[in-house]
């Protein structure tokens, strides 16, 4: 693959693919669908969620289910990517907004927080999966009360 031509078709291919891998991460979590997390993740996936280290798939998991399992419904969109192909090494940024709705007593509040994922991928066998994540918050509002695991 060739950096220098980012025009090229399979440039524009490998970006598609990954795009699809990310739409899967935020339909992952707005469904939560915790079995599909093989589709996005590498088996031996790391990620930073706001400076919050999270060494394995076990603790990301982990982290959606404790943030999301009890939280009413939420939308992630995604938007602006950006690819960085530099020799076998590929990364992207995404801009992330996620809108969180509370559940129960707390249906009347909200949090929404926007940013990014910045990833680096791996390809395997079954296609390119996120090796590392990092989500920077740019911006926050509303109550992160809304967020909890399931009950």
């Amino acid at each position: 693959m060739n950096p220098l031509n980012p025009m090229n078709l399979e440039r524009l291919l490998l970006e598609r693919e990954l795009h699809q891998v990310l739409i899967g991460y935020a339909l992952l979590c707005d469904g939560r669908d915790w079995p599909s997390m093989g589709k996005v993740f590498s088996d031996d996936a790391s990620a930073s969620y706001g400076g919050h280290a999270l060494p394995d798939c076990a603790a990301i998991l982990a982290m959606l289910r404790n943030n999301l399992g009890g939280c009413g419904p939420t939308q992630h969109l995604l938007g602006n990517l950006q690819v960085w192909v530099e020799g076998e090494q590929v990364t992207s940024r995404i801009e992330v907004r996620a809108s969180h709705r509370g559940a129960g007593d707390k249906q009347d509040q909200t949090y929404d927080c926007m940013g990014h994922y910045h990833d680096r991928w791996t390809r395997t066998a079954q296609g390119w999966r996120i090796a590392h994540r990092a989500m920077t918050v740019a911006l926050e509002f509303g109550s992160r009360k809304v967020l909890g695991p399931e009950r």
